[in-house]
């Protein structure tokens, strides 16, 4: 099963090496990893998609909470929560090709953010499954160059992942 892992940890040196270390030595995978600060600027939020059962995901948290840089550790997916990731997509874009992109973009409510006389690069925003639907409503010849940052996850209403 997929899940969103939400961590709040020191913004330091070495602090994202000890946590992805952690995952490899165990041979865990990630799917995706973001990160930043948040906004107290000694700390940093991470976002880690993972896939394993209930089990493997409560070791995971257990050894994340051992981690003496890590402040708070929450999985997403056990509660409501809103994901968002940013794709861009670069297309060859020319001939009746030009028209039929611009309206799959305005169909999955993208936008084109940069045009060539050949290309066209396209920004969309959602969930996982929003991004992967562009793509395979796309023809894959046309398809040049993607780019996406991976899931970043906030729980909904009053919870909130704090110090």
């Amino acid at each position: 099963m997929r899940h969103i892992i939400s961590i709040l940890l020191e913004n330091e040196a070495g602090a994202l090496s000890r946590v992805v270390g952690l995952f490899s030595a165990r041979a865990y995978n990630i799917e995706t990893l973001t990160v930043s600060p948040t906004e107290d600027p000694s700390l940093s939020r991470m976002t880690i998609v993972t896939r394993g059962s209930e089990d493997v995901i409560e070791q995971i948290t257990k050894h994340l909470n051992r981690l003496i840089e890590v402040v708070k550790v929450i999985d997403l997916s056990d509660h409501a929560h809103i994901e968002r990731e940013l794709m861009l997509v670069k297309v060859r874009a020319v001939g009746k090709d030009r028209e039929e992109l611009k309206r799959m973009a305005d169909i999955f409510r993208g936008r084109i953010v940069d045009v060539t006389d050949k290309i066209y690069t396209i920004e969309l925003t959602g969930d996982t499954a929003k991004l992967d639907g562009f793509l395979q409503a796309l023809d894959p010849e046309v398809i040049l160059e993607t780019v996406r940052t991976g899931a970043s996850g906030i729980s909904r209403g009053e919870r909130i992942l704090r110090a």
